[in-house]
């Protein structure tokens, strides 16, 4: 595994399998959208057991995913954990050689895939409590296109940077803004 400051390039095929746990990406997720937690605000907010969470959490610091933030502490007995990145990924093509490599990232992507399945239904569950705004802006589309494989590419990486465009704008702490979820998905579909 490499990792820059803000990010990390998965390689690693037992860091792969230890995050495509759905406990241990929603714990990475909550620290990463909340910020520094201990395991009992963990547990609060994800209504898992304090002793299943305290596993979960150290598997995650084991593979690097998470860490202590001891000055967050108010005594020796408290401990918060914070996300080590602000963003994770892993590039099949560079695991498609190696089976364990390959297993693993099929793993995860499919891991990931049902966390993002469970996050929109769990808004849809929300939908009628919302502000109607929130919910007339809302969108959830698809539509098929004819590509080649280097305008796949090309969408790829025009998503990215609108994704990232709009990131940077939403960290300006505006008021009236609300967390968004953007969830794009672009691949070759079955004939």
């Amino acid at each position: 595994m490499s990792t820059e400051p803000r990010h990390v390039r998965l390689t690693d095929p037992r860091a792969m399998r230890a995050l495509a746990h759905p406990t241990r990406l929603r714990l990475l997720g909550e620290l990463r959208l909340r910020g520094p937690q201990t395991v009992g605000m963990l547990s609060e907010r994800t209504g898992e057991a304090v002793g299943s969470v305290s596993w979960h959490v150290g598997k995650l610091a084991e593979h690097g995913f998470v860490a202590e933030a001891p000055e967050l502490a108010r005594d020796r007995r408290e401990r918060w954990w914070r996300a080590a990145h602000a963003t994770t990924d892993w590039d099949p093509v560079e695991l498609l050689d190696d089976p364990e490599r390959r297993l693993a990232s099929n793993l995860l992507s499919r891991a990931v895939m049902a966390r993002y399945a469970a996050r929109y239904q769990a808004y849809l569950e929300s939908e009628a409590s919302l502000d109607l705004a929130w919910v007339r802006g809302t969108t959830s589309s698809d539509t098929v296109l004819h590509l080649t494989p280097d305008e796949l590419g090309e969408l790829r990486d025009e998503l990215s940077a609108l994704g990232r465009r709009w990131r940077e704008r939403g960290a300006s702490g505006r008021p009236g803004a609300e967390m968004v979820t953007l969830i794009w998905q672009a691949y070759r579909g079955p004939q």
